[in-house]
């Protein structure tokens, strides 16, 4: 792969052992996928900042590079293990607590953002249509690819940290233009609002490691937000096309490896296979972290009622979402704890629930193997009825 002279430099470690490392981890990436050169990118998001996910050698190394290493990119950082604030009413145990904080001063001291949350999109550091980035998220990298229409991978933690250090990534995969090209074609017709992440999760298995075309059903941003997840939960994608407003998609007469109909059939079937059983410990929603539409519409739904059931509930959002709509938030916390930074899937929600019931299709992936959870698939309207009266 090609270097600039001041790339060389880095990697010789002329600007401490951090950028070097950063440098040998970008290149090393770059030998694997064959690309050419390094390119510069706009931001990055980093995973990899919950104590569960990384553990004491995750702390340790990321406490070895804050020593000499900065961000030179504006970059945000995936959800946290807990609620800063709030966990000592989330059962979070004081230990947990005191790690999670290191890991916070660490990424704070590479001058990464304190933003928490699966969703960068929704924040003032949104990406622009074709913009390269280095993002790490699933679900983030898959709406910043196929809704804003920048440029990402799905970086690994490691990775992601190092392209924020060092202001570039490896130009491979979705970098590229000839690997952008959707190769299944999924036709959804009539699909219920509240099937969204049902649709997500049935596209996600059927596509695989391939890009999907999607027709046949319009999506707002936050159905795309919801869609996109499940999508990038049970599949190895990173990437989907939709149709364009006018009805005709940008790939023209593109023909595809397959074509695939999913029906209002389908979506209730699987909605039946993923509802599980009747009780639960925890109602968990906002995977990824609901917007501050979501916010105020189930505000407005649970207005003027009351709380009802034995199971907790968590409602999971950003710091700018909470702080954006005070009055939804001063609703929702009538009917359980509205947090934020942290979610559902790194939480060590294990050590708190048995049972969960979420409307996320990426939390049905999730919970039952990184959770240990019993997890129950329910619409949002479902919850919201399940917790009221």
């Amino acid at each position: 792969m090609y270097l600039t002279r001041d790339e060389e430099r880095i990697l010789d470690g002329e600007q401490g052992p951090s950028k070097k490392k950063a440098m040998e981890l970008l290149v090393a990436l770059g030998d694997i996928y064959k690309a050419e050169r390094l390119i510069s990118i706009a931001s990055a998001q980093v995973s990899g900042a919950s104590f569960k996910t990384i553990g004491e050698a995750g702390i340790k190394w990321l406490e070895g590079m804050s020593m000499d290493a900065r961000a030179t990119v504006p970059a945000m950082v995936n959800p946290l293990g807990l609620d800063m604030k709030r966990w000592r009413s989330m059962g979070i145990s004081p230990e947990f607590h005191s790690r999670q904080e290191r890991i916070i001063a660490a990424y704070e001291a590479m001058g990464l953002l304190p933003v928490y949350s699966c969703t960068p999109y929704l924040t003032a550091h949104k990406p622009r249509s074709g913009q390269h980035i280095a993002w790490a998220e699933s679900s983030a990298t898959v709406f910043a690819n196929s809704v804003i229409g920048a440029r990402t991978n799905r970086e690994g933690g490691p990775s992601a940290l190092a392209a924020a250090i060092i202001g570039k990534t490896a130009e491979y995969g979705l970098h590229l233009d000839e690997n952008r090209v959707p190769r299944v074609q999924i036709k959804l017709e009539h699909v219920p609002e509240e099937l969204t992440p049902i649709a997500g999760y049935l596209t996600g298995k059927i596509a695989g490691n391939r890009i999907p075309m999607v027709t046949g059903f319009r999506m707002t941003k936050d159905q795309h937000k919801s869609f996109g997840a499940a999508v990038a939960a049970t599949g190895a994608v990173s990437m989907y096309a939709f149709e364009a407003k006018g009805g005709a998609d940008k790939h023209g007469d593109q023909s595809y490896e397959e074509t695939v109909e999913i029906g209002v059939s389908d979506l209730n079937r699987c909605a039946d296979e993923l509802k599980g059983g009747e009780e639960f410990d925890l109602v968990a929603i906002g995977c990824p972290h609901c917007s501050t539409d979501e916010l105020r519409e189930m505000a407005g739904r649970l207005k003027g009622k009351k709380p009802r059931g034995n199971a907790d509930v968590w409602f999971c959002t950003s710091r700018e979402a909470y702080a954006a709509c005070p009055e939804a938030v001063s609703v929702l916390r009538g009917f359980g704890q509205v947090l934020c930074d942290t979610c559902m899937v790194v939480a060590p929600i294990e050590e708190l629930y048995r049972s969960t019931a979420t409307n996320s299709g990426k939390a049905m992936m999730y919970l039952p193997s990184l959770g240990r959870q019993k997890a129950s698939f329910r619409t949002t309207d479902e919850l919201l009825e399940a917790i009221s009266r």
